[in-house]
């Protein structure tokens, strides 16, 4: 801080001790420590404040690259949103112009199975009288059973 060498504080000792006397220099140097430390705190309280500031400053700096940064990359995607929307607009346009060809005003309608597929395939297969063989178990998991025969009829 400043220039002082072991000289100079030697001579400011000499002199303080001739001024003061043995007396009252002990008193006068805790009272010069005194102000020496009172200084030198409030001088670091200073320094520390500046380097909160700066600090805070900072952080706000990268606050804000933050901020800029979320920014453009929701324009980004907004950017990107809208084209796949374009795209999936045009294609739906090609969709149903190539629709429109094939017969006009109306939408296909599936009903049942997809043909080709092993579903249709098995419908046609399956021969009519193997169909009560492939009637849903009973109760008890077994086959279904044959109606239960009627009572013999009694005479009157």
């Amino acid at each position: 801080m400043f220039d002082i060498g072991f000289s100079e504080l030697l001579v400011i000792a000499v002199v303080a001790l001739v001024v003061l006397g043995p007396e009252r220099l002990p008193k006068a140097a805790r009272f010069a420590g005194l102000w020496v430390r009172r200084a030198r705190n409030q001088w670091d309280s200073v320094k520390q404040e500046l380097e909160r500031e700066l600090h805070a400053d900072e952080i706000k700096r990268q606050f804000r690259e933050a901020q800029e940064s979320v920014r453009d990359t929701e324009a980004q995607l907004r950017a990107s949103g809208e084209a796949v929307r374009r795209e999936a607009e045009q294609v739906r346009q090609q969709v149903h112009a190539t629709d429109g060809a094939d017969a006009p005003g109306e939408e296909p309608v599936m009903t049942g199975p997809a043909p080709g597929s092993p579903a249709s395939v098995a419908q046609h297969v399956v021969a009519e009288e193997s169909r009560d063989a492939m009637a849903p178990p009973g109760i008890d998991g077994q086959a279904p059973r044959d109606p239960p025969p009627a009572a013999p009829e009694v005479p009157r």
